[in-house]
């Protein structure tokens, strides 16, 4: 198990202080990110959080996929890598293939 975690279903209140504090019960938390809208800055509704440990990071799991916090329910669950298949190099274009483009 990998030690980064998905976190989703914030209040749009919750801080990455407010996050830490909270995931710090399962362990050391090395990192907590909210993930904002770039043009508002007002936050997406999820984020990351790096535990030291995959131990830790299955306990956060344990403690806190599907319960409340902040008023909202969380789901926590072991974050993925980013697609490496996502688009081509043509900028995500593929035409249908008999297309003389």
């Amino acid at each position: 198990m990998n030690k980064n975690l998905y976190v989703g279903g914030l209040s749009y209140d919750t801080t990455e202080d407010s996050l830490s504090k909270a995931f710090s019960q399962a362990g050391t938390v090395e990192s907590a990110n909210i993930i904002t809208n770039k043009m508002t800055g007002q936050s997406k509704g999820f984020g990351f959080v790096e535990m030291s440990t995959p131990e830790e990071a299955k306990k956060a799991i344990e403690l806190f996929n599907g319960k409340e916090f902040e008023g909202r329910n969380l789901t926590v669950n072991e974050a993925r890598p980013p697609r490496k298949d996502f688009g081509s190099d043509r900028g995500g274009f593929e035409p249908r293939q008999g297309n003389n483009w």
